[in-house]
């Protein structure tokens, strides 16, 4: 079977969200090929391959279309039909698949927080995202999504049958060996991040609910009973319609102890997972949550809204709060600074069963499972 994969997702330097998914799921379809020596995988790109993509080998190639501007719309559609005898089956981690495709393909749906919250998208944005995420799922063979409750939200939306939906939901990565303690030292310096602190990662967007978390924090910050002065720390590039979460930390009454980072690399990432008093992730709507699994994956708590996907990210292993509510967000910073050695062990222990259910190799083989009954079919 030979397999054409959109690359274009994992194809950047600097990655978040929907770029980590695409990234490590282009990682682990490499490593099965070598459980799979009769496949063969084509990963296609608007631009060059940067060096940390998987290594070209016999059975795995690049190869870059042009032009880039439209690409799914123009581009890739018609390499595809000038070259649909190579190729059996195609397969994207994002949203887009190509306007039209000889071949059948499978399509990804991450989330669907553009119908639920139209208004927190650029109008622009918002037409791209609802106009091609829909040609996309309806023209697709099958859907792979990444939690229980996006396979809802498809199915919702676009009254799909059960047996359309392919459940691939994000793994958990093996963090890197930690930094020594000097080197985190260092990074938190460099940053002016002061402990103990509370951590925000993510892009800087409506949907994240950052307003209210800043809002907790004040109130925590007014009602708390321990003379330590505690800091938030939001580490993320500023996304769009950022500017009202931005006036709220400038007119904050606390605002020397809330740092903004601006995009943080693995090191500090994992430097801030390490050190932060919890990690929250209060958005109003997640198709999954990579944060949570990450701050599992460390040690750290994770504190998330009670909807959506994030509630079987994290298990029993965290803290669910009303991501409506300032009042619960706060009591529940208060709940982790009275945390003690036997409960924060409790919350250890099954964060290390909640991360057993996440791998991205199991669902990478279902993604190829599925291509290969595509195939099949065909």
């Amino acid at each position: 079977m030979h397999i054409a994969i959109d690359g274009n997702e994992a194809n950047v330097e600097n990655r978040v969200g929907s770029n980590v998914y695409a990234f490590e799921m282009l990682l682990a379809l490499h490593r099965l090929l070598e459980k799979h020596p009769s496949h063969s995988i084509t990963i296609l790109l608007s631009s060059p391959p940067i060096a940390s993509l998987p290594p070209a080998s016999p059975r795995y190639h690049y190869r870059v279309i042009k032009p880039a501007k439209l690409w799914t719309q123009f581009a890739l559609p018609l390499y595809l039909f000038s070259h649909f005898w190579q190729f059996d089956v195609f397969y994207t981690p994002s949203h887009y698949a190509p306007r039209f495709s000889p071949i059948p393909y499978i399509s990804t749906v991450l989330d669907l927080a553009f119908l639920e919250f139209p208004a927190q998208f650029l109008p622009h944005d918002l037409k791209q995202l609802t106009s091609w995420t829909r040609y996309s799922v309806r023209r697709a063979r099958k859907i792979a999504v990444i939690s229980r409750f996006t396979a809802q939200e498809v199915t919702k939306h676009y009254s799909l049958p059960p047996e359309k939906i392919i459940p691939a939901p994000p793994g958990f990565s093996s963090p890197p060996p930690p930094l020594p303690p000097t080197a985190q030292k260092d990074i938190l310096a460099q940053l002016y991040i002061n402990a103990p602190f509370f951590l925000y990662l993510g892009t800087i967007q409506p949907r994240k609910n950052l307003i209210r978390l800043i809002d907790a924090f004040t109130a925590f910050m007014t009602t708390k009973k321990s003379k330590s002065d505690f800091n938030l720390v939001i580490a993320g590039k500023i996304g769009w319609l950022a500017n009202e979460v931005l006036d709220a930390v400038s007119c904050s009454p606390f605002r020397d102890q809330i740092t903004l980072t601006d995009f943080v690399d693995e090191p500090t990432k994992y430097t801030l997972l390490t050190n932060c008093l919890a990690n929250y992730n209060l958005g109003l709507y997640e198709g999954f949550g990579i944060p949570a699994l990450e701050a599992l994956s460390v040690g750290a708590l994770p504190v998330v809204a009670n909807n959506t996907s994030l509630p079987e990210v994290i298990g029993q292993a965290g803290l669910a709060v009303d991501p409506l509510q300032d009042d619960d967000i706060a009591d529940s910073m208060h709940k982790v600074i009275r945390l003690s050695p036997t409960q924060k062990k409790s919350f250890a222990a099954k964060a290390a069963i909640q991360l057993k259910k996440f791998s991205y190799e199991q669902s990478a083989q279902a993604i190829l499972d599925n291509l290969a009954s595509l195939t099949r079919h065909a």
